[in-house]
């Protein structure tokens, strides 16, 4: 990050809600630079659009505020979706457990009456095109997913756990990934490799298909 950026970032950090005006008033810059250091810290994700002001002129257009971006703040979520599991799955028999999974796994599968794009994978019967559509779903979810062929059939790759941050107290979710493709490929699979690191360490999950 540029020395201008890091200006504009901890000016943002410490006024939390600013204009593209109101940091080249304060930085000393013209406004065009400002929205390009603020677009760069947009598309980083460093910062987002929080709303919209008033240019303080009659008629005028409204200004873009920005803060900083969510990824930055952080936010409560694993801790509130651990504690949801908790109480979910915690006080209930193994089978019982079994079959809430199964049953959400069903849910992320075929969303179609919350998402109508997407794909109804009742009526695909080719095995290519389930696993096509398997990986598009799966990427819509956020695994960031990917299939290769293999000797024994074809290997489902989960280049990112979208649970990763309570997946230690929740194994059981490795579980519900399992039914999640169980019920999108119509075929059994098989968890053959548990957040292992490729080739420059990012960890990777992969299930076996058959």
């Amino acid at each position: 990050m540029t020395t201008a950026r890091q200006r504009v970032f901890a000016y943002i950090r410490k006024r939390r809600a600013v204009s593209a005006s109101e940091i080249g008033r304060d930085l000393g810059m013209t406004q065009a630079n400002a929205r390009h250091h603020l677009s760069i810290l947009q598309k980083n994700g460093q910062i987002e659009l929080v709303g919209q002001g008033s240019s303080g002129k009659q008629g005028g257009r409204p200004v873009n505020i920005y803060g900083l971006g969510r990824g930055i703040l952080g936010d409560g979520l694993p801790a509130l979706s651990g504690h949801l599991l908790d109480e979910w799955l915690g006080s209930v028999s193994d089978q019982k457990k079994a079959t809430h999974l199964e049953n959400l796994a069903k849910r992320l599968a075929n969303m179609t009456d919350r998402n109508p794009k997407s794909p109804d994978f009742e009526k695909v019967a080719s095995p290519m095109i389930r696993l096509t559509k398997t990986v598009k779903r799966l990427d819509e979810l956020g695994y960031e997913s990917r299939w290769e062929a293999h000797a024994r059939g074809p290997r489902l790759i989960l280049g990112h756990c979208p649970y990763a941050a309570i997946i230690r107290e929740h194994p059981e979710l490795c579980q519900m990934d399992a039914s999640l493709l169980n019920e999108m490929l119509s075929q059994n699979v098989t968890q053959v490799a548990k957040l292992e690191g490729d080739e420059i360490g990012r960890p990777y999950c992969v299930f076996a298909v058959g």
